[in-house]
């Protein structure tokens, strides 16, 4: 308990899945949380639970690919509970899964802007609040297919999720000397509202199993857990990581 005690966080794409879970894990763990979600009503509702539960939060509707609506909530957040030392980046959408010709310009800038370029609108954005506590830390939320390619998904997925890792690196290296940690976490199969077409096919996921060293498919719950290690001061000497959160897939 208490491991983010006097932090003020804010996780971006938090009206369900692993946003949602991170959420409920940060406020349990002491932080002021500013959840942000396209879908407004999602957040104010979690914000409740996580209110009458006797933790604290706020909700923002936000989206992620807009640069104003990033400098909104960030001061939003800042003017709110005075100030800013966690932002989870997990926005994101793996896109239609559809094949190379199916594929347009189109649905690939797409994915680009709302994968990467939010992540770098984020970043830049809560960068002067970070500032002012002494510094902070980011985590940024990839994707296994930023490090292997995951065929058969929409071709923007894995380049977006590629750099993702990059990014995350860079801004590690540029951002260490102002004491802020810049960490990219890597899920692989997660039972998600995103992933629920493949978990709730039986033929499917006994096939995706036999990929699967622990022999399950992951929770939410489990990738929370790494954001909130990463997020708190206990990984105060770990900063540029790409850690995979995937059963083992990556590795065999």
């Amino acid at each position: 308990m208490n491991r983010l005690a006097g932090k003020v966080a804010i996780i971006t794409g938090a009206g369900s899945g692993m946003g949602a879970a991170d959420a409920r894990l940060f406020a349990t763990e002491g932080a002021k949380v500013v959840l942000t979600d396209i879908r407004l009503g999602a957040v104010e509702e979690l914000a409740a639970e996580i209110t009458a539960a006797g933790g604290t939060a706020t909700a923002a509707e936000h989206d992620v690919t807009d640069a104003a609506q990033w400098a909104r909530v960030a001061k939003f957040a800042a003017d709110t509970y005075g100030g800013i030392d966690i932002l989870v980046n997990n926005a994101g959408l793996p896109g239609s899964p559809v094949t190379w010709d199916e594929a347009t310009i189109e649905s690939f800038e797409a994915l680009i802007s709302l994968n990467v370029y939010s992540q770098f609108h984020g970043i830049q954005a809560v960068l002067p609040y970070l500032d002012a506590r002494g510094g902070g830390s980011i985590v940024n939320m990839s994707s296994i297919a930023g490090i292997i390619v995951w065929p058969n998904l929409h071709p923007g997925y894995s380049p977006s999720k590629g750099a993702n890792r990059l990014l995350t690196k860079s801004a590690a290296a540029d951002l260490a000397s102002r004491g802020i940690r810049v960490n990219s976490v890597h899920p692989g199969i997660i039972h998600t509202p995103q992933s629920d077409y493949l978990v709730s096919e039986p033929a499917v996921i006994a096939e995706l199993l036999k990929g699967i060293p622990l022999n399950r498919v992951g929770r939410p719950e489990d990738v929370a857990g790494l954001v909130l290690f990463l997020a708190s001061d206990e990984s105060s000497y770990i900063t540029g990581a790409e850690i995979p959160i995937d059963g083992g897939y990556s590795i065999v």
